[in-house]
């Protein structure tokens, strides 16, 4: 696989559609640039409507750009029909022939490319044995569960030997249990190919779990893109901060600012941040503060009021008022800590390392 290993780069791409009730035209897309290295794995997350289908489509041929070009490799691709170009898609809804057996479902790119019918056979089998469904090519897809069914739309998509593979949310018919499972194992067979993957979901956790790099959309344009490590403790807006899993925003003005740390004031306390931001005193300042970065106990940086306690298994989870402001605790294994109850007084903390400042 690795002979097609290709990039995508879009240009200053736009998609602009009519509204149907007001008749306006809007942006769907709106001056996308983005480039995706050969061999990466790339999500375009966010809430619906925000545009990442529809760059998803664009980059498959399924739409056509207004504006700008996209390219696979140094190969300019608007012009090109879907079945010109060296991607293939893995669609939401499998999209498999019920009346082909798991052989024929995933042969039916190759026997249209006209290969000869041993390499066909020993390619299939090949790609049958790599998604886990060896012994199985006889089945009709009405006898698989969901699971195997997007197995088998995987090596379908696979078998051809894309330059870019693309995955239109294809977990999202499965159930949770499996949809872990599934995107694990989706994540090991592009690894092991090294092929370039572009991926689109709605759930942040599954964004996490298997991008190389995350491309957080909003309303047509990019909002942040980067690591997952870095969306989700350098969030660069509080649209992203909130949408990347669980935080708290603690607000209040810059008091100190020295090498490599700020102060803000929050209800009368200095509270520490590290940060390489050009901030002065009197700025007004906020803090992005995950669950599981904050420590409660009877003594601490910030005096709070308990307001739930609940008991999750493997955590404790907390609702404590800092002044005016609600903050979540993740405090995980409560067994070897004291569990605090509604109503009782504590305090948090927690490292300046782990506070972000906006």
């Amino acid at each position: 696989m690795s002979k097609v290993k290709k990039g995508v780069r879009l240009e200053n791409i736009s998609k602009i559609y009519l509204d149907p009730k007001t008749k306006k035209a809007f942006k769907a897309v709106d001056n996308i640039n983005l480039t995706i290295a050969p061999g990466e794995f790339v999500t375009l997350l966010g809430p619906s409507g925000c545009g990442k289908t529809t760059t998803l489509r664009m980059i498959a041929g399924f739409e056509s750009p207004d504006e700008g070009e996209i390219y696979l490799g140094d190969t300019p691709i608007n012009a090109l029909t879907p079945n010109m170009r060296d991607t293939a898609m893995v669609f939401q809804s499998y999209a498999l022939f019920p009346h082909m057996t798991i052989f024929d479902n995933v042969a039916y790119g190759l026997k249209l490319r006209k290969l000869p019918k041993n390499e066909i056979r020993q390619k299939v089998f090949d790609m049958l044995d790599l998604v886990g469904l060896e012994g199985m090519e006889n089945r009709y897809t009405n006898q698989l569960s969901g699971g195997q069914q997007q197995r088998v739309a995987l090596a379908r998509a696979l078998v051809v030997e894309p330059g870019v593979l693309l995955f239109d949310e294809p977990l999202s018919n499965l159930d949770a249990k499996l949809r872990v499972q599934m995107r694990t194992e989706i994540r090991r067979i592009q690894q092991a190919l090294g092929i370039t993957a572009i991926y689109v979901t709605h759930d942040q956790s599954e964004a996490m779990a298997i991008s190389d790099n995350i491309i957080l959309m909003k309303k047509g344009v990019i909002a942040q893109m980067g690591t997952p490590t870095e969306i989700y403790y350098h969030p660069n807006s509080e649209f992203v901060a909130d949408f990347i899993g669980e935080c708290n925003f603690l607000k209040g003005p810059i008091s100190k600012v020295g090498t490599g740390e700020a102060c803000v004031n929050i209800t009368g306390v200095d509270v520490p941040v590290a940060t390489d931001k050009a901030v002065k005193v009197g700025d007004e300042g906020e803090i992005v503060l995950r669950p599981e970065a904050i420590v409660i106990g009877d003594t601490g940086l910030l005096p709070c009021k308990v307001e739930l306690s609940c008991f999750m298994g493997s955590y404790q989870n907390y609702h404590v008022r800092v002044g005016d402001t609600l903050v979540k605790i993740t405090d995980n294994c409560p067994i070897s800590k004291k569990v605090f109850n509604v109503g009782d007084s504590a305090c948090i903390s927690f490292d300046k390392i782990c506070a972000h400042l906006l």
